[in-house]
């Protein structure tokens, strides 16, 4: 998701993954998950088939860890900043962990045009030889919007084509 926010340097947004479901809705999806598995676990022990008991525990606890994990994975955040001669970029999750400043004029834009249509475009931030990852977790539209607004700041989007990668 594209956001602009408002800060007295400049143009300021807030790039971050989209996240259908809240923790707590996670939450429930797993209770809801956790109250069927008990169910059918309890028929099963009461029939006499008791190691589906680990099974179960063992799905349930994988069904949690990838909960979390993608829970985590929306957690990142970039904010994007224009200044009226630099170009500041912050990463992190929780707190900023890492930031870049670059001058606008000298800072080059490449997309990564991909290979299938339904990919989105990669961008990425180029100053002095670093190339640095601009918001690989959008989507197409979001994607879409990010290259108008680096448009309508100023800088130019170079497109290219990286070399096909093996899919191992």
């Amino acid at each position: 998701m594209v956001e602009q926010l408002s800060e007295r340097e400049g143009d300021c947004f807030l790039l971050t993954p989209n996240q259908s479901m809240s923790w707590k809705g996670n939450i429930r999806i797993w209770l809801a998950a956790l109250c069927l598995s008990l169910l059918i676990s309890t028929g099963m022990l009461l029939i006499g088939a008791w190691p589906v008991l680990p099974f179960a525990g063992l799905e349930l606890t994988a069904l949690a860890a990838a909960f979390y994990y993608t829970s985590r994975k929306c957690q990142k955040r970039e904010v994007l900043t224009f200044g009226p001669d630099l170009i500041r970029l912050e990463k992190g999750m929780t707190h900023k962990e890492n930031e870049w400043e670059m001058p606008r004029q000298y800072t080059r834009v490449w997309q990564d045009m991909p290979r299938h249509p339904w990919t989105p475009p990669k961008l990425h931030l180029q100053f002095r030889g670093e190339e640095i990852s601009l918001a690989p977790f959008l989507n197409m539209d979001d994607t879409e919007e990010l290259v108008a607004i680096l448009e309508k700041h100023g800088l130019r989007i170079q497109k290219r084509r990286r070399p096909e990668k093996l899919w191992f």
